[in-house]
Order: C-alpha cells, then sequence, then structure tokens
C-alpha cells in the first residue's frame, strides 16, 4: 500500500524557523534508510503558508486566498509518499523518525486510495486513462 506521510506544522515552522544541522543531518540518515528498505517514493519540506494560496470551490466560482493561514494544527510541513505493507508498518517507520520539530511535532499517515477502493465507478476507460498517465508520469 501507499500512503502519505505528513508533517504537520507548528508556529515555529510557519514562521519560518529553519531546522537545525543536527536536525538535517539525522532527517538525511532516516530518508536514507527508508531508501534503502525501497519504502520512500518521495518526500519535501514545504515553506511556511504565508508563501502558499488556497482556491476555494464554490460550483463553478473559484475564488483564491494568499497565506498565511490561520489554522497552525491543520497546515502540513513536509511529507513523505511511502510504499509499505500495511499501516503499522508505516507507523513503525515514523516511531523511527527523528522528531522533525525542536518541540512537540505530529506526524500524520494516510492510506492513498488505489484503483480498485473506486469500485465500478472507475471503467475500463477510466483505469486505462489513469495507466496511461502514470506511464508517462514514470518516464519523465
Amino acid at each position: 500500500m501507499r500512503c502519505m506521510v505528513m508533517v504537520k506544522a507548528t508556529a515555529e515552522s510557519e514562521a519560518g524557523v529553519m531546522p537545525s544541522q543536527e536536525l538535517l543531518a539525522a532527517m538525511g540518515k532516516f530518508n536514507e534508510e527508508l531508501v534503502k528498505a525501497g519504502v520512500m517514493l518521495a518526500g519535501e519540506g514545504l515553506t511556511p503558508s504565508a508563501r502558499g494560496a488556497r482556491v476555494t470551490f464554490s460550483g463553478s466560482r473559484r475564488h483564491v486566498v494568499d497565506g498565511p493561514f490561520a489554522e497552525t494544527k491543520e497546515l502540513i510541513a513536509g511529507f513523505w509518499l511511502w510504499q509499505v505493507k500495511s499501516l503499522d508498518e508505516a507507523v513503525e517507520w515514523v516511531r523511527r523518525c527523528p522528531n522533525p520539530m525542536a518541540g512537540e511535532s505530529v506526524i500524520e499517515i494516510r492510506p492513498v486510495f488505489e484503483a480498485d477502493d473506486f469500485g465500478e465507478a472507475f471503467t475500463p476507460e477510466l483505469r486505462e486513462q489513469e495507466e496511461r498517465l502514470r506511464g508517462r508520469l514514470d518516464r519523465g
């Protein structure tokens, strides 16, 4: 199963406080373990929400709101995309992760939908389209 592993933002990460050299080294070592184990598919840190935007949809209308966004607990400071056998395996990897923030932090794990999760609504034509797009992504 694939899962998105999200590092929740803190007041410090939203203020643009950068990680220490020690934390960068510890995270680099952890990421290296993930890659060697074949778990890590992608991973990145994100800039504070002040440098981002949100687009709100209401029917056919679109409304753009520039950051920063007030609810820090709902924001993400970074992410990984992992390939694991189970949610339990992902939890075990997160338990090994260095604390990504100087103080208290939260890492959330969410499984990624797979094609079969959509049932009959995901028609053979839609599956073919998805496979074609993924093939184009894999080729770069």
